[in-house]
């Protein structure tokens, strides 16, 4: 069943980008609109600061969260693992 969009545009582009590369994405929640949650959710995942994220349904700045949610998930410490490491 697909998910309820996401009521602003930029917000909705940026939760779709997040869902491209891997992220989870539950609608409902106390105050916020819903959350995603990193496929990875590793020892490794900065402690799980970063493994759950809030999507505000009116923030105060469209753009700014919008590039919060899209930094999140390039920021993802398991995702950027380099894989010439581990040959070495």
């Amino acid at each position: 069943m697909p998910r309820k969009k996401h009521p602003k545009q930029e917000v909705e582009e940026a939760l779709k980008y997040a869902e491209e590369n891997g992220w989870r994405t539950e609608v409902g929640g106390s105050h916020a609109w819903g959350k995603i949650f990193c496929p990875y959710n590793d020892k490794e995942c900065r402690c799980g600061e970063f493994c759950i994220t809030s999507i505000w349904s009116t923030p105060r700045n469209l753009g700014n969260h919008a590039k919060q949610i899209r930094r999140i998930v390039d920021n993802c410490t398991s995702h950027n693992v380099d894989v010439s490491d581990d040959e070495d």
